[in-house]
C-alpha cells in the first residue's frame, strides 16, 4: 500500500469523524426552541390552522434551526392573556388579534379592525407602504413585543342573531359578543357588548348569556355550529371589513434573533397573511349555501338605515378613542388619512369593476 494515498485517506477519514461528532450536536446547541400562544382552539379553520401553518413554515424553512411549539387558547394561557404572557417572557411570541388588548391601548384597534375602517389589501398597503408598521411597532415596542401582520380574515359578517333586526331600535338591550371598538359602537346604539373568545361564545348563547354574536364569516362560523341557536345571520359587518390578525414576538426573542432570522419570520408571516386570507374566499362560498341549504339560515343584509345609524355612531366612537393619549391620536391620524386616500382608488378601482362586473350574467 502507499503510505502517502494511506496517509492523505486516513486524514479525510478523520475529517470526516470529527464533522460527524462535532457538527450535528453544535447545530443542536443552536436551535432556538420557541413557545407559540394563540387565542384559538387548536386547528380552527382559519385561525387555528392559519397560526400552525407559520409555525410549520418556520420549521421547515429554517432547517430546524428555530423549532416553534404551538399552544392553543387555554393551553398554557387564557386565549385573551397571550399579550401578557409574551410581554412578560412566559411565552416568547402568540398568534392573536390586537384588538383584544385595547385595555393597555386604545391604539392596538388600528392594528386589528376599526368600524368603517380598511378592507383587506387596504390594510396590507398601510402597514406595508403607509407607516402603519412603524407606527406598530412604536405602540407595541412601549410592551416590550415586536408585531407582524401574519392572517386577514377580509370581510367579516354582521353577526348571528336569535331575532331578527329590522331596525337600530331592536339593539336596544341586546346583549352580543362584539370586541374590539365595533362593542362600543353597539353601546353606542344601546346594546351591551361582550368580550368572550371563541370557545366560549356557542356555551354562552345555548344558555342565553347573550342573544346575538359576530365571529367571521360563513367558514368559520359553521366549524363553531352557531346556525344551531341562531338562523338569523345578517351580512356585511360594519365592524371589520378586514380583520388583520398579528404575530408578537417577545421583543428581547426577537432582537436575539440574526437579521436572516428575522428576515425568514417575516416572509414566513407574510406568506401565511396571504395564503389563508386567500383561503377565506375560496371557502366561504361553499360554507354559505351549505348553512342555507341544510341547516335553514336565513342571511339577510342589513337595511340601509341601520348601516348608516352605525357609522354615525362609529365617526363618535373614533373621535373619542382619538383623544385617549398622544400615541393612539398619532395612529388614527395617520390611519384616518390613509383611509380617505384609500378610499379614492377603491372606487376607482375594485368598487367600479364590482358594480360593473354584476351587469353581466355569466
Amino acid at each position: 500500500m502507499d503510505r502517502r494515498k494511506f496517509l492523505r485517506g486516513a486524514g479525510v477519514a478523520a475529517v470526516g469523524v470529527t464533522a460527524a461528532t462535532l457538527t450535528t450536536p453544535a447545530l443542536a446547541a443552536g436551535v432556538k426552541n420557541l413557545k407559540m400562544v394563540t387565542s384559538w382552539p387548536k386547528g380552527f379553520p382559519g385561525l387555528g390552522t392559519g397560526a400552525q401553518q407559520f409555525v410549520d413554515r418556520v420549521n421547515l424553512a429554517s432547517d430546524g434551526a428555530i423549532n416553534i411549539k404551538l399552544y392553543g387558547g387555554g393551553e398554557l394561557v387564557g386565549a385573551l392573556e397571550c399579550h401578557d404572557a409574551v410581554q412578560a417572557g412566559t411565552a416568547d411570541l402568540y398568534h392573536s388579534a390586537e384588538y383584544y388588548y385595547q385595555g393597555k391601548s386604545k391604539a392596538f384597534n388600528f392594528f386589528t379592525a376599526v368600524p368603517f375602517g380598511f378592507t383587506a389589501n387596504e390594510m396590507d398597503a398601510w402597514i406595508q407602504h403607509g407607516g402603519g408598521q412603524e407606527l406598530w411597532d412604536e405602540v407595541s415596542g412601549g410592551f416590550n413585543i415586536k408585531c407582524l401582520p401574519c392572517l386577514n380574515t377580509g370581510v367579516q359578517m354582521g353577526g348571528w342573531f336569535t331575532k331578527e333586526i329590522n331596525s337600530i331600535e331592536d339593539f336596544k338591550g341586546l346583549k352580543m359578543r362584539i370586541p374590539g371598538l365595533g362593542g362600543a359602537v353597539h353601546a353606542k346604539l344601546g346594546g351591551t357588548p361582550v368580550t368572550l373568545p371563541g370557545s366560549e361564545i356557542m356555551p354562552a348563547l345555548q344558555a342565553g348569556t347573550i342573544d346575538a354574536t359576530e365571529w367571521v364569516g360563513p367558514w368559520n362560523d359553521q366549524a363553531f355550529g352557531f346556525y344551531k341557536v341562531a338562523k338569523n345571520a345578517y351580512f356585511p359587518g360594519f365592524h371589520e371589513p378586514g380583520s388583520m390578525l398579528s404575530l408578537g414576538f417577545n421583543k428581547d426573542v426577537w432582537e436575539a434573533f440574526t437579521p436572516s432570522e428575522q428576515a425568514l419570520l417575516t416572509a414566513c408571516a407574510l406568506a401565511v397573511n396571504n395564503n389563508v386570507s386567500a383561503e377565506y374566499n375560496a371557502k366561504s362560498t361553499a360554507a354559505l349555501e351549505n348553512l342555507v341549504a341544510n341547516h335553514g339560515v336565513i342571511y339577510r343584509e342589513f337595511s340601509d338605515e341601520i348601516f348608516v345609524a352605525m357609522g354615525e355612531a362609529s365617526k363618535e366612537v373614533l373621535a373619542e378613542v382619538a383623544a385617549t393619549d398622544a400615541i393612539t391620536k398619532k395612529v388614527h391620524d395617520s390611519f384616518m388619512a390613509f383611509r380617505k386616500d384609500a378610499l379614492v382608488w377603491s372606487e376607482y378601482s375594485d368598487a367600479s369593476y364590482m358594480r360593473k362586473r354584476a351587469l353581466v350574467d355569466f
